[in-house]
């Protein structure tokens, strides 16, 4: 699949936002006043803008509106229902921790519900794609929520749970590489299926569809390199995994958990262009690109 940069930005701070507003949520003793508006500020920031840059990635952006109609049968519709009653819920019992510092629990426990409820939504626009075999598979939500978690932990400053949850999701990842390497080839594609025409006997690629580029091999074929898919793989994981976890471990201070959310982000960006970049869609197949 083509990494386009507004999926990748999407899939990170939206992931990060909601993980952010689920600690929030179920926190016993949620912050108030000003404290608590900056917390607040830096959870929509993150998850308000990652939805919005999710919009640039659309054909016709101007009609978004229109997937939450669709709640029955598209993920897309579900995630868009969800974030907005996780805003709605949580800004309101933000409102009251801000203002007034009252924390009216119940709306907080909703909201938490529902950060988890949009993770998941988010994750399963791909894990339904049996087109796409690596995405088709349970880790890719296990993924995205590990992400979520840890990534919400660490920005809320839950030193322990946040170095718990860290470690779960460099150990869900590397899962997700090993499976997700060999699920194009455990999937039974074939060129012979792609085409319809096994059953008259061997099929092979002959010459292309056509001569020029269109939009399936634009979004839909990307090739990475081996050697640059694993020296990606260890700065995605050293990033976002090792090194705020060794920060985390040391005396903390504000700007060791400044780097300590940098180094994450930046792992989570390599990770989730890897997620696109090594995505193999089975079209490609019929263009004789796989």
């Amino acid at each position: 699949m083509h990494p386009a940069p507004s999926v990748i930005i999407f899939t990170t701070f939206s992931g990060l936002g909601f993980g952010l507003l689920f600690w929030l949520g179920i926190d016993p003793t949620p912050p108030a006043g000003w404290v608590a508006f900056v917390f607040w500020l830096i959870a929509y920031v993150m998850a308000v803008g990652g939805l919005l840059s999710s919009t640039f990635h659309l054909g016709h952006p101007e009609r978004f509106l229109k997937a939450f109609s669709q709640w029955r049968s598209s993920w897309l519709s579900r995630e868009g229902i969800a974030a907005v009653t996780t805003l709605v819920a949580m800004g309101f019992y933000g409102l009251g921790l801000v203002f007034f510092g009252v924390a009216w629990q119940p709306l907080g426990w909703l909201g938490a519900v529902g950060a988890l409820a949009t993770v998941f939504t988010t994750s399963m626009i791909y894990t339904q794609m049996k087109t796409i075999p690596r995405w088709n598979m349970n880790l890719t939500p296990a993924m995205f929520m590990s992400y979520a978690l840890a990534g919400g932990a660490l920005l809320k400053g839950n030193i322990l749970m946040a170095i718990v949850l860290l470690a779960i999701a460099g150990v869900v990842q590397v899962f997700t590489w090993v499976v997700g390497d060999k699920a194009f080839e455990n999937s039974g594609t074939t060129m012979a299926t792609a085409t319809g025409l096994g059953n008259i006997g061997s099929v092979r690629a002959f010459e292309p569809p056509h001569t020029g580029t269109n939009y399936l091999m634009r979004e839909f074929i990307h090739v990475i390199g081996r050697k640059h898919s694993q020296k990606l793989r260890i700065i995605g994981l050293a990033l976002g995994i090792v090194v705020p976890t060794i920060l985390l471990l040391l005396p903390i201070g504000h700007w060791i958990a400044l780097i300590a959310v940098a180094s994450h982000i930046a792992g989570v960006f390599a990770s989730r262009w890897l997620f696109f970049a090594e995505a193999e869609h089975v079209v490609g197949l019929y263009y004789g690109k796989r």
